[in-house]
């Protein structure tokens, strides 16, 4: 019997142990379980609740953001982009700046005529063909002029006429600063035939330096430009005269001549001055421009009473064989040659003159152009004081 209890609670023991062996087994497998839980909710519906920015997802998950390459970008570049969209074109004008040229022929032209308009003064344009020996100064506007001029009889048929004179003028984009014209010829009047009779002029103007300033505008399609550049020229006439003259009366005289004429205008060469803007820019060479030229006219002489004077001039001119000498570099154009048509226009001068007392007479007197360009509507009066010796 005590043997069956000692058995008997040896087998109660064992049950108990092992029912208190699998009670522990069961505590330690639930925490398990609860972790196996947590894990599994983790990995799948994200938590709403936001991860603590020193979390090892937040600092070293990868950026969505591309790393930089270090080759060349294909981005735009923040420079100006050399497309032609962004490029303004050049401007355009070569051909007007080509053209210019023409226009400084036509002032070069004119320029010729007007010296010798003003040397002709000096040559007694506004006188009777035969007076006494004389001497006069005069001074004139429109183109400033001032100078002396007369004549003095060599023979009884031959006279010599001369004169010397300062001039500044302008006309037409050119402008002459400084012009010393001097002038001569030889009359030969044949007294001997009566008071109906020919004469022959034959003479010469002389300009040997000239301080000229010539303008030559052009358009471009970004506005026009005109440049004024600086040079010296220097201009020669010769010419021969025959004409008829009759005394109608002791206070009238009336003469008609025929004139040739040639003319020649060296100008030293330049280039055009600096300016703001003149993308066509020119170089003009060493030249020399020529005409010739016809004259056919008249004039009438009169004396009111016994102390006014008057005189009236005037003839048609024609010119021929004219050449321009000017030979231009233009960019855009290169080499440029322009031509020079003929002219024709009309002259005239006038002069009143007062008898202040016995040999001294004070003249008001006028001469100019009418016509087309190149030579255009002139005038130059100016007013002198004469003294018959």
């Amino acid at each position: 019997m005590a043997i069956s209890t000692n058995v008997g609670r040896f087998i109660l023991a064992s049950v108990l142990a092992s029912v208190a062996g699998f009670a522990f087994a069961a505590v330690d497998a639930r925490p398990a379980a609860a972790q196996a839980a947590t894990c599994e909710s983790a990995c799948g519906e994200p938590t709403p609740t936001p991860a603590p920015s020193y979390s090892l997802s937040s600092t070293y998950s990868p950026s969505p953001t591309p790393s930089p390459s270090p080759y060349p970008s294909s981005s735009p570049s923040p420079y100006p982009s050399s497309s032609p969209s962004s490029t303004p074109p050049p401007p355009t004008g070569a051909d007007s700046s080509g053209n210019s040229i023409g226009g400084l022929a036509n002032q070069r032209f004119n320029q010729m005529v007007t010296n010798r308009v003003l040397g002709t003064v000096l040559l007694g344009v506004n006188e009777q063909v035969n007076c006494s020996d004389c001497i006069s100064a005069f001074g004139s506007a429109g183109s400033f002029s001032a100078g002396i001029h007369g004549r003095k009889q060599l023979t009884n048929n031959l006279s010599l006429l001369a004169g010397i004179a300062y001039t500044q003028y302008s006309e037409g984009g050119y402008n002459i600063t400084s012009a010393p014209i001097g002038a001569f010829a030889l009359r030969y009047d044949f007294t001997d035939w009566g008071s109906s009779r020919p004469f022959f002029d034959i003479g010469t103007i002389l300009t040997p330096w000239e301080k000229a300033r010539y303008t030559r505008s052009y358009d471009t399609s970004l506005g026009p430009v005109s440049v004024t550049s600086s040079t010296n020229a220097a201009n020669y006439a010769v010419y021969g005269r025959a004409g008829w003259m009759s005394r109608v009366s002791p206070r009238d005289e009336v003469a008609a001549s025929i004139e040739v004429w040639q003319l020649w205008q060296r100008v030293s060469g330049y280039s055009d001055s600096a300016v703001a803007f003149n993308p066509f820019d020119a170089s003009i060479a060493d030249g020399t421009d020529r005409t010739s030229l016809v004259k056919i006219g008249g004039q009438w002489t009169h004396l009111f009473g016994s102390n006014i004077e008057t005189n009236i001039n005037g003839g048609w001119v024609q010119s021929f064989a004219s050449r321009s000498g000017i030979v231009a570099t233009v960019t855009g154009d290169g080499m440029v040659v322009p031509t020079m048509g003929n002219q024709g226009w009309f002259e005239y001068g006038g002069r009143l003159g007062f008898r202040v007392q016995k040999g001294w007479i004070l003249d008001l007197f006028a001469n100019g152009t009418l016509g087309p360009q190149p030579v255009g509507n002139t005038i130059h009066g100016g007013i002198g004081l004469r003294i018959n010796y």
